[in-house]
């Protein structure tokens, strides 16, 4: 409660450079996973790719998490704790909740740029690796997306409830990567880290088109407020505020 009131109230140009900071920080998880697509040559099991494609997208939520960087599916989560609270108003959600989410997505866009001027340039990251992580995001009906970003945006939810209710760093950090790692893993539609997977693919012209990057981030930026807010946010506040007063238990 304490962290998402100093972010409510925080000025409005340090939330945006940390969000921005975030949406840069967070995309070197597609830049990792394109890498490993490229210098894998291909996996001969679906199940290994999508392992190592999680295991190196959680870093980048490492760097996130753990640099308090401000992150919008995070704050889908704790931002909303001080409304059910009566601790702030609904306009102040929606301010944090806008400036977080603009400057993620400009991280993204900007980190898109480095990855198309870079990543053929040194033969790192191929343009068809990126059209194969757009490939594993776009093309599904909308409800499928929305369903799936609900996932991510709970994931999400609860790497921000367990990072701040960890007591050391080294907690702290498993909790990111054992959690964050599912992420990648299915793949499940996370809107700032697909952002940049999509966005760089349209860039590349890898195979995603402008309307294929809007019907993402629509169903996914949805999902992920409903399953950060819903299943993390309002639940964990409901059991924790209705959790009853502690009793002095006598012995005899």
């Amino acid at each position: 409660m304490e962290n998402a009131l100093r972010e409510i109230h925080r000025p409005v140009g340090g939330v945006f450079l940390s969000a921005f900071a975030a949406g840069l920080n967070l995309s070197f998880g597609a830049l990792f996973m394109a890498m490993a697509l490229t210098f894998s040559g291909g996996f001969e099991s679906t199940f290994v790719q999508q392992l190592v494609l999680g295991g190196v997208s959680s870093v980048a939520f490492l760097f996130v998490v753990v640099g308090q960087t401000e992150l919008f599916t995070a704050h889908s989560t704790m931002a909303v704790l001080p409304v059910l609270d009566g601790r702030a108003s609904l306009s102040e959600l929606g301010r944090v909740w806008a400036v977080t989410y603009v400057g993620n997505l400009l991280g993204c866009g900007a980190f898109s740029v480095l990855a198309v001027t870079l990543g053929p340039a040194m033969n790192v990251a191929e343009p068809s690796s990126f059209g194969t992580l757009a490939g594993a995001l776009v093309p599904f009906p909308w409800w499928v997306i929305l369903l799936s970003g609900v996932v991510a945006g709970w994931l999400m939810g609860l790497v921000t409830w367990l990072a701040a209710a960890s007591r050391d760093t080294v907690g702290r950090v498993l909790f990111v990567l054992l959690v964050t790692a599912a992420i990648g893993f299915g793949p499940f539609h996370h809107s700032i880290l697909g952002t940049t997977e999509v966005l760089t693919a349209v860039l590349l012209g890898a195979g995603v088109g402008v309307g294929g990057l809007g019907h993402f981030l629509l169903w996914t930026t949805l999902g992920n407020v409903v399953g950060g807010t819903v299943f993390v946010g309002i639940l964990n506040y409901g059991h924790v505020t209705l959790g009853g007063e502690e009793h002095d238990v006598e012995v005899e």
